[in-house]
């Protein structure tokens, strides 16, 4: 019973992970940039009076997938899209669990509220006369093996050297890519594993989400710079299936980007 309670707890946690991450391109006048990402909500409800804070004090609300899910209140992920709207402009993908709800009227929902559905498409952030970009990449709906549409390409030459966030669901999108053109990589899916065992520990069927299951990771952008991408998983806000973890709590991210410190 004492188990099953600190499990309850850890599910239904209201952490906000704050820290700072360092882009070598990030354009000077994004220095500080700072980004609210949140991911698997699933069916739980945004704590308002926790994030209502944050309203005037980042620039960008990332979702990274599974906003909801099957036989979910509509009316709750309506109310959390509105809270987060309220707080920054919102951009946010697919997860699989998405597909599976209403996914027209959840879509609408999304746009209604005035927030951004990134469906394979890119988003310029200008400042100053430089660019920020983010890539939104959709979850396919196809049932059996899953197979990403390409990225769209940047309006970019080869000579210059573009800052970009990739926002992807499900961080098994690396595995499948032949390279990954971006320099941070936001996603979720995992839950960290959502209920870690001892000695058993993360019990997934693919290896890969073995060793990738949450926090950050560099990842080869395969594109014969020898260069790496930095990679945020995130254990997420809500769960899948049982309202249950351990070892993996719920958590939500504050991002603040930052530029290489001048030698």
């Amino acid at each position: 019973m004492i188990a099953a309670g600190l499990m309850i707890v850890q599910a239904y946690g209201k952490e906000i992970i704050a820290e700072e991450i360092v882009l070598d391109s990030l354009p000077e006048p994004f220095d500080g940039f700072r980004i609210l990402f949140i991911t698997d909500i699933h069916r739980r409800r945004l704590p308002s009076a926790k994030l209502s804070l944050l309203k005037g004090r980042v620039d960008a609300v990332f979702l990274g997938g599974d906003l909801t899910e099957k036989d979910s209140p509509l009316e709750r992920f309506a109310d959390n899209i509105a809270l987060l709207v309220s707080i920054a402009p919102l951009y946010a993908v697919h997860g699989n669990h998405d597909h599976k709800a209403n996914t027209p009227v959840v879509d609408n929902i999304i746009r209604g509220r005035g927030g951004h559905l990134l469906l394979d498409e890119n988003v310029a952030f200008v400042r100053e006369d430089t660019t920020l970009w983010l890539t939104g990449v959709d979850y396919p709906r196809s049932s059996g093996k899953i197979s990403y549409a390409p990225l769209p390409p940047l309006p970019f030459s080869e000579s210059e050297n573009p800052c970009r966030i990739i926002l992807v669901h499900d961080p098994l999108w690396l595995s499948q890519s032949g390279s990954v053109p971006g320099d941070l990589v936001l996603a979720g899916h995992t839950h960290g594993g959502q209920i870690i065992l001892p000695f058993i520990g993360r019990r997934h069927v693919e290896a890969f989400y073995r060793t990738y299951d949450a926090g950050m990771f560099q990842w080869p952008k395969g594109d014969g710079t020898k260069a790496f991408a930095k990679v945020l998983i995130s254990r997420g806000f809500g769960t899948s299936h049982l309202p249950l973890r351990w070892r993996s709590p719920a958590q939500m991210h504050v991002l603040t980007l930052r530029r290489e410190p001048s030698s």
